[in-house]
């Protein structure tokens, strides 16, 4: 059997471990200079006014609901496909999850699902509405903006799959991560993402005073004022440490250099997997892709209808192993957790449960070779029972 190709990989070459090593060699292995660079550098890159580097992607979404003010009665509503950071970040301050159905073909909230949850919001006002790119395909966000404003809402975009994805809208050309129509997007940096620093997230506003307050914020909510004694702080609020280090900052420099590289292969591959799953399309295809999305995809999600192909997910999952594929699921339902199940009892979302009933998460890496692909496709086939 040929070594296990995963769903996703890191990308790390030579010039990545030379940029990590000379930070080691300086000053500052953390609150550094490295720090401010990889914010400046990521900022422009996406065409963002403000970057707040952290910890990780779910950090940046517990500073998102902080920064914004979000907390007890209120409610944040946030797609039920997505992982557990989207709703948990909600109930981190306080603040109530309201869970919106998605589109069955692309796994995202739309308008129609956003109203529809907050119909059944009760009387809490809404503090926070949290679209997710799924995948690396963009929501359509200008409609969601404007529900958002009639509703008193902010909107964040949990953008973790989507670093590099563009999109054209109404003749409107814009960039995930650029807020033209959110207060906030939030990054991250994890192995399987796009790009990596190890562990890391990065938070994006126009806004500079709650880009300032975020920065506060992520280091125990400490501030210095100008002409205080050089060891004087205050805490006016309390924050985390959610401080994401100068080495790692470096390493997500040395990645941001690459970036558009690595987007393209993924770009390629994607097309080639797009041509390569045609032949089966009764029983296997790529989710759909909204018409103003140009992604570059974080996920390579088929949907499967496992009832025709008269094998379960369980069995397609295993044989992929058997064969050298790895593959994933993306994702459980938030609604069906217990803890939320608990909390707010049994929710009725049906294009949730029929994204989760026919998921499946391809190998996705830009050091994946074409043939690769043609070998994941094959095995696919094989597990499906179909000869191509």
């Amino acid at each position: 059997m040929s070594a296990l190709l995963p769903y996703g990989r890191q990308t790390i070459e030579d010039d990545d471990v030379a940029a990590v090593a000379a930070a080691l060699r300086d000053d500052f292995l953390t609150t550094g200079p490295r720090v401010e660079a990889f914010e400046a550098a990521f900022a422009e890159y996406v065409g963002a006014k403000h970057a707040i580097a952290c910890a990780n992607g779910t950090a940046a979404l517990h500073l998102a609901m902080l920064g914004l003010g979000v907390g007890q009665g209120e409610v944040a509503i946030a797609p039920s496909i997505t992982f557990l950071a989207t709703a948990n970040c909600a109930r981190y301050v306080g603040a109530e999850v309201v869970f919106a159905d998605v589109d069955p073909e692309t796994g995202l909230m739309t308008p129609a699902t956003l109203e529809e949850a907050i119909g059944r919001r009760g009387r809490l006002p809404v503090g926070a509405v949290l679209p997710v790119h799924l995948r690396g395909d963009l929501c359509e966000l200008p409609a969601l903006r404007k529900i958002a404003d009639n509703a008193g809402a902010a909107v964040v975009e949990d953008a973790c799959h989507a670093l590099g994805t563009r999109t054209v809208i109404s003749d409107l050309r814009a960039t995930t991560g650029d807020n033209r129509w959110s207060d906030l997007a939030v990054f991250s940096f994890h192995p399987v993402k796009t790009m990596t620093t190890a562990e890391g997230g990065m938070l994006t506003t126009g806004d500079a005073l709650l880009a300032q307050r975020l920065r506060h914020l992520r280091s125990h909510g400490m501030i210095r004022r100008e002409g205080a004694d050089p060891w004087w702080y205050e805490m006016p609020e309390m924050g985390f440490n959610y401080r994401l280090p100068d080495v790692l900052c470096a390493l997500g420099l040395s990645q941001l250099a690459k970036l558009d590289r690595l987007v393209e292969r993924r770009r390629a591959l994607t097309r080639r997997y797009e041509a390569a799953l045609a032949p089966l399309a009764m029983l296997a295809r790529p989710a759909a892709r909204p018409a103003w999305s140009d992604p570059a995809l974080h996920l390579m999600t088929v949907l499967i209808d496992f009832p025709l192909a008269g094998r379960s997910r369980r069995q397609v999952v295993d044989r992929l192993r058997e064969l050298g594929i790895g593959s994933q699921v993306h994702y459980i339902p938030v609604h069906r957790q217990p803890y939320y199940v608990s909390r707010y009892g049994e929710a009725h979302l049906p294009g949730a449960d029929a994204w989760y009933a026919r998921c499946l998460t391809l190998p996705l890496f830009p050091t994946m070779a074409d043939s690769d692909v043609d070998r994941v496709v094959a095995a696919l086939a094989d597990a499906l029972g179909v000869r191509l």
